[in-house]
Protein backbone atom coordinates (compact mmCIF):
# COMPACT_ATOMS: atom_id res chain seq x y z
CA UNK A 1 0.00 0.00 0.00
CA UNK A 2 1.06 3.47 -0.90
CA UNK A 3 2.26 5.80 1.86
CA UNK A 4 1.74 9.44 2.02
CA UNK A 5 5.10 11.42 2.39
CA UNK A 6 5.40 15.27 3.86
CA UNK A 7 7.83 17.14 1.55
CA UNK A 8 7.67 19.52 3.39
CA UNK A 9 4.43 21.85 5.18
CA UNK A 10 4.35 25.03 6.50
CA UNK A 11 1.72 27.55 7.38
CA UNK A 12 1.14 28.63 3.56
CA UNK A 13 1.65 25.45 1.44
CA UNK A 14 2.32 21.79 1.99
CA UNK A 15 3.36 19.25 -0.54
CA UNK A 16 2.88 15.29 -0.63
CA UNK A 17 3.74 12.75 -2.25
CA UNK A 18 1.79 9.93 -2.77
CA UNK A 19 3.85 7.05 -5.06
CA UNK A 20 4.73 8.70 -8.33
CA UNK A 21 2.12 11.88 -7.55
CA UNK A 22 2.94 14.93 -5.35
CA UNK A 23 0.17 16.89 -4.36
CA UNK A 24 0.44 20.88 -3.86
CA UNK A 25 -1.72 22.31 -1.52
CA UNK A 26 -1.63 26.01 -1.42
CA UNK A 27 -3.64 28.35 1.43
CA UNK A 28 -3.89 30.89 -1.78
CA UNK A 29 -5.03 29.73 -4.74
CA UNK A 30 -4.26 32.45 -6.89
CA UNK A 31 -0.56 31.25 -6.29
CA UNK A 32 -1.34 27.76 -7.47
CA UNK A 33 -2.94 28.96 -10.36
CA UNK A 34 0.25 31.74 -11.29
CA UNK A 35 2.10 28.13 -10.82
CA UNK A 36 0.23 26.71 -13.62
CA UNK A 37 0.30 29.40 -16.18
CA UNK A 38 4.52 29.88 -15.53
CA UNK A 39 4.94 26.15 -15.61
CA UNK A 40 2.53 26.26 -19.41
CA UNK A 41 4.97 29.20 -20.19
CA UNK A 42 8.08 27.94 -19.46
CA UNK A 43 10.27 26.68 -22.02
CA UNK A 44 11.76 23.82 -19.99
CA UNK A 45 11.34 20.65 -18.46
CA UNK A 46 8.84 21.08 -15.75
CA UNK A 47 6.09 18.42 -13.84
CA UNK A 48 3.27 17.06 -16.10
CA UNK A 49 0.20 18.86 -14.75
CA UNK A 50 -1.95 15.66 -13.55
CA UNK A 51 -4.81 17.78 -12.66
CA UNK A 52 -6.03 21.12 -10.92
CA UNK A 53 -8.27 22.75 -8.48
CA UNK A 54 -8.17 25.27 -6.12
CA UNK A 55 -5.66 25.19 -3.83
CA UNK A 56 -4.07 21.99 -5.44
CA UNK A 57 -2.03 20.73 -7.79
CA UNK A 58 -1.10 17.21 -8.80
CA UNK A 59 1.93 17.18 -10.50
CA UNK A 60 4.02 13.61 -12.00
CA UNK A 61 7.28 12.33 -10.33
CA UNK A 62 10.37 13.80 -12.55
CA UNK A 63 12.75 11.20 -13.06
CA UNK A 64 16.10 11.57 -11.34
CA UNK A 65 17.12 13.38 -8.16
CA UNK A 66 17.85 16.60 -7.26
CA UNK A 67 20.84 18.80 -7.84
CA UNK A 68 21.73 19.22 -4.20
CA UNK A 69 20.39 20.37 -0.84
CA UNK A 70 21.47 23.33 0.83
CA UNK A 71 23.75 22.78 3.75
CA UNK A 72 24.91 19.24 1.96
CA UNK A 73 27.74 18.59 -0.34
CA UNK A 74 26.21 18.00 -3.94
CA UNK A 75 27.14 14.91 -6.01
CA UNK A 76 25.96 16.46 -9.01
CA UNK A 77 28.57 16.42 -11.66
CA UNK A 78 30.52 20.01 -13.27
CA UNK A 79 28.35 19.51 -16.34
CA UNK A 80 24.95 18.42 -14.56
CA UNK A 81 25.55 22.03 -12.65
CA UNK A 82 26.82 23.84 -16.35
CA UNK A 83 23.51 22.40 -18.00
CA UNK A 84 21.60 23.85 -14.73
CA UNK A 85 23.18 27.03 -15.75
CA UNK A 86 22.22 26.39 -19.41
CA UNK A 87 17.98 25.96 -18.50
CA UNK A 88 18.07 28.76 -16.55
CA UNK A 89 19.45 31.18 -19.83
CA UNK A 90 16.67 29.37 -21.86
CA UNK A 91 14.09 30.49 -19.65
CA UNK A 92 15.52 34.15 -18.89
CA UNK A 93 15.64 34.10 -22.99
CA UNK A 94 11.81 33.47 -23.28
CA UNK A 95 9.00 35.60 -23.36
CA UNK A 96 7.78 37.68 -20.26
CA UNK A 97 5.30 36.01 -18.22
CA UNK A 98 2.56 38.70 -17.87
CA UNK A 99 2.54 39.35 -14.74
CA UNK A 100 4.90 41.33 -12.52
CA UNK A 101 7.85 40.16 -9.42
CA UNK A 102 8.83 42.01 -6.68
CA UNK A 103 10.11 45.41 -7.94
CA UNK A 104 13.57 46.68 -6.35
CA UNK A 105 11.72 49.13 -3.74
CA UNK A 106 10.21 45.67 -2.27
CA UNK A 107 13.07 44.56 -2.70
CA UNK A 108 14.85 47.40 -0.73
CA UNK A 109 11.72 47.91 1.46
CA UNK A 110 12.11 43.44 2.92
CA UNK A 111 15.99 44.26 3.05
CA UNK A 112 15.25 47.80 5.44
CA UNK A 113 13.16 45.71 7.58
CA UNK A 114 14.81 42.26 7.98
CA UNK A 115 18.05 43.83 8.94
CA UNK A 116 15.81 46.23 11.74
CA UNK A 117 14.23 42.71 13.23
CA UNK A 118 17.57 40.59 12.72
CA UNK A 119 19.28 43.80 15.07
CA UNK A 120 16.03 44.21 17.07
CA UNK A 121 15.74 40.77 18.57
CA UNK A 122 19.44 40.31 18.36
CA UNK A 123 19.21 37.14 16.17
CA UNK A 124 22.54 38.02 15.01
CA UNK A 125 25.59 39.91 15.83
CA UNK A 126 25.71 43.84 14.48
CA UNK A 127 28.50 43.58 12.86
CA UNK A 128 27.75 40.34 10.74
CA UNK A 129 24.49 42.24 9.80
CA UNK A 130 25.91 45.30 8.77
CA UNK A 131 28.32 44.10 7.08
CA UNK A 132 26.25 41.59 4.89
CA UNK A 133 23.75 44.52 4.67
CA UNK A 134 26.62 46.34 2.30
CA UNK A 135 27.59 43.52 0.49
CA UNK A 136 23.94 43.16 -0.23
CA UNK A 137 22.84 46.61 -1.80
CA UNK A 138 24.58 46.04 -4.83
CA UNK A 139 21.99 43.58 -5.67
CA UNK A 140 19.43 47.01 -5.78
CA UNK A 141 20.33 48.20 -8.84
CA UNK A 142 18.64 48.64 -12.05
CA UNK A 143 17.49 45.43 -13.71
CA UNK A 144 16.12 44.58 -16.85
CA UNK A 145 13.62 41.81 -16.58
CA UNK A 146 13.74 38.71 -17.80
CA UNK A 147 11.27 35.23 -17.28
CA UNK A 148 12.55 34.48 -13.35
CA UNK A 149 11.74 31.51 -11.87
CA UNK A 150 11.74 33.26 -8.49
CA UNK A 151 13.02 30.12 -6.01
CA UNK A 152 15.59 28.24 -7.77
CA UNK A 153 17.45 26.20 -5.38
CA UNK A 154 19.19 23.51 -5.75
CA UNK A 155 16.20 20.89 -4.55
CA UNK A 156 14.07 22.55 -7.17
CA UNK A 157 16.20 21.07 -10.14
CA UNK A 158 16.20 17.76 -10.96
CA UNK A 159 18.87 15.99 -12.93
CA UNK A 160 19.26 12.56 -14.48
CA UNK A 161 22.80 11.84 -15.18
CA UNK A 162 24.30 14.97 -16.88
CA UNK A 163 20.58 16.04 -18.32
CA UNK A 164 18.13 18.90 -16.65
CA UNK A 165 14.84 16.45 -16.62
CA UNK A 166 12.69 19.23 -15.22
CA UNK A 167 12.42 22.03 -12.59
CA UNK A 168 9.85 22.72 -9.72
CA UNK A 169 7.72 25.10 -7.42
CA UNK A 170 6.98 27.51 -10.16
CA UNK A 171 4.72 29.64 -7.07
CA UNK A 172 7.28 32.41 -6.74
CA UNK A 173 7.39 32.89 -10.82
CA UNK A 174 7.25 36.18 -12.65
CA UNK A 175 9.60 39.23 -13.68
CA UNK A 176 12.79 39.74 -11.87
CA UNK A 177 16.55 40.04 -12.17
CA UNK A 178 18.70 36.98 -13.94
CA UNK A 179 21.28 37.11 -11.32
CA UNK A 180 18.94 36.32 -8.37
CA UNK A 181 18.00 32.88 -9.92
CA UNK A 182 21.87 32.66 -10.46
CA UNK A 183 22.43 33.48 -6.47
CA UNK A 184 19.86 30.90 -5.47
CA UNK A 185 20.83 28.22 -7.43
CA UNK A 186 24.37 28.43 -6.21
CA UNK A 187 23.37 29.59 -2.83
CA UNK A 188 25.75 27.69 -0.03
CA UNK A 189 27.49 26.04 -3.01
CA UNK A 190 29.83 28.77 -4.14
CA UNK A 191 32.40 26.11 -5.23
CA UNK A 192 29.95 25.42 -8.95
CA UNK A 193 29.44 28.95 -9.35
CA UNK A 194 31.95 28.81 -11.94
CA UNK A 195 30.20 25.34 -13.57
CA UNK A 196 26.69 27.61 -13.68
CA UNK A 197 28.22 30.55 -15.33
CA UNK A 198 29.79 28.15 -18.18
CA UNK A 199 26.68 26.97 -18.32
CA UNK A 200 25.08 29.94 -18.40
CA UNK A 201 27.05 31.78 -20.74
CA UNK A 202 27.99 35.75 -20.68
CA UNK A 203 26.37 38.43 -19.55
CA UNK A 204 26.63 37.44 -15.61
CA UNK A 205 27.78 39.65 -12.87
CA UNK A 206 29.39 38.15 -10.01
CA UNK A 207 29.64 40.74 -7.71
CA UNK A 208 25.64 40.79 -8.09
CA UNK A 209 25.13 37.28 -7.19
CA UNK A 210 27.22 37.59 -4.28
CA UNK A 211 24.76 40.38 -3.16
CA UNK A 212 21.95 38.10 -3.70
CA UNK A 213 23.45 35.47 -1.79
CA UNK A 214 23.67 38.14 1.52
CA UNK A 215 20.52 39.55 0.68
CA UNK A 216 18.20 36.10 -0.07
CA UNK A 217 19.73 35.07 3.46
CA UNK A 218 19.38 38.43 5.76
CA UNK A 219 15.13 38.43 4.29
CA UNK A 220 14.95 34.82 4.62
CA UNK A 221 16.15 34.08 8.26
CA UNK A 222 12.92 35.44 9.86
CA UNK A 223 10.06 33.14 7.55
CA UNK A 224 12.53 30.23 7.80
CA UNK A 225 12.32 30.53 11.70
CA UNK A 226 8.68 31.12 11.76
CA UNK A 227 8.10 28.47 9.61
CA UNK A 228 10.16 26.00 11.73
CA UNK A 229 13.25 25.70 10.01
CA UNK A 230 16.51 26.15 10.99
CA UNK A 231 18.58 28.81 9.16
CA UNK A 232 21.73 27.72 11.22
CA UNK A 233 22.07 24.36 10.57
CA UNK A 234 25.82 24.06 8.65
CA UNK A 235 26.14 25.18 5.06
CA UNK A 236 22.56 27.35 5.41
CA UNK A 237 21.49 30.85 5.61
CA UNK A 238 23.75 31.93 8.11
CA UNK A 239 26.88 30.40 7.25
CA UNK A 240 26.05 32.12 3.94
CA UNK A 241 26.05 35.45 5.72
CA UNK A 242 29.71 34.40 7.60
CA UNK A 243 31.22 33.59 4.76
CA UNK A 244 30.66 36.88 3.04
CA UNK A 245 32.84 39.25 2.98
Amino acid sequence: MEKVEVVVAHHERATLRVGDVFLKVDADPARTEAEFEAMTMAPIPVPEVLWRKPHVLALAALPGRALGRLGEPSTASAAAWAAAGATARVLHDAPLPPWPGASLDEKASSLDSECAWLLANDVLPAELVTRNRRVAEAALRPWTPVFMHGDLQVAHVFVDGDEITGVVDWSEAGRGDAMYDLASLTLGHPDHLSDVVAGYGADVDLDVIGAWWSLRSLTAIRWLVEHGFDPTSPGCEVDVLRSQS
